[in-house]
């Protein structure tokens, strides 16, 4: 495949995941944790790991935190997401690649949300200078388990039926 279609497909997974992004924040989510949200952008971080591999995978959360930031967010948007969506996609692709046939999706997933959240608090404690906000962190992880149940599930349906379509197949070469 040349860098041409790899470069559109790429951009195809950023559009998704900002589309995803922006239908998240008109739902509400009567969660007893303030700013604790579904994640559904990492249902496309997933998708590119398995098919794109690292590096690629990177180009994709770097230009849909940008982006995202720039539709709706804040500079402090930008730090908590910035910092939360690549600690999750280092610990998700070393649970991929480490544990290819003894982990899930599902569980790549739910540890995606965790270091998520511990890479949020890790911003929280630097930019108020209290590392009291970590009390926070058990009741997040707790969500995290929900969210990457969902995530990880509907990643799975979708990385299912790319396969029924022989579509990742095309990408192999890509670094998947």
């Amino acid at each position: 495949m040349s860098s041409v279609k790899k470069n559109t497909f790429i951009a195809l997974l950023v559009a998704q995941a900002l589309v995803l992004y922006m239908v998240e924040m008109l739902i509400p989510v009567p969660f007893i944790a303030p700013g604790a949200k579904l994640g559904l952008s990492n249902i496309i971080t997933v998708v590119a790991i398995c098919i794109l591999g690292f590096k690629d995978t990177l180009k994709v959360v770097l230009l849909r935190v940008l982006l995202s930031t720039f539709f709706g967010g804040t500079l402090s948007s930008l730090l908590y997401s910035l910092s939360g969506g690549l600690l999750s996609l280092i610990a998700m692709t070393l649970m991929y690649k480490l544990g290819e046939d003894k982990i899930s999706l599902i569980g790549v997933s739910i540890i995606g949300a965790i270091f998520h959240n511990i890479g949020q608090i890790i911003v929280s404690i630097l930019v108020i200078s209290n590392v009291k906000i970590a009390l926070y962190l058990p009741i997040l992880l707790v969500l995290s388990l929900g969210t990457g149940i969902f995530n990880g599930i509907t990643s799975s349906f979708l990385l299912k039926h790319l396969r029924k379509i022989n579509f990742q197949s095309k990408f192999k070469k890509w670094g998947g």
